[in-house]
């Protein structure tokens, strides 16, 4: 996968993983895509720059490309590359690392 967006500073690209549907649910309701809860795992993609201390120095980012992540429901910005959901958010924003 070529990106066409890199981050910059202590910014994190995620794409996130939908949820499996659970198929052969007797007796459910069916909920339309727009009325679904967003998802709230990811898998990072890219990572910025990295984030400067009060010194100048650079923090070293927590995640690294490919770990998998709880991020919060309404957390980053939101954009569309080949056609598929990513996510922009700071690395604060990770909830955690999914082992």
């Amino acid at each position: 996968m070529t990106l066409k967006v890199r981050p910059i500073g202590d910014k994190v690209l995620v794409e996130p993983i939908e949820e499996k549907e659970e198929k052969g649910k007797k007796g459910g309701i069916i909920i339309p895509d727009t009325a679904k809860e967003k998802p709230q795992e990811g898998k990072v993609v890219a990572l910025g720059t990295g984030k400067r201390d009060d010194d100048g120095k650079l923090v070293p980012f927590t995640v690294k490309v490919g770990d998998r992540v709880l991020i919060s429901k309404y957390g980053g910005t939101e954009i569309k590359i080949d056609g598929k959901d990513h996510l922009i958010m700071r690395e604060e924003d990770i909830l955690g690392i999914i082992k």
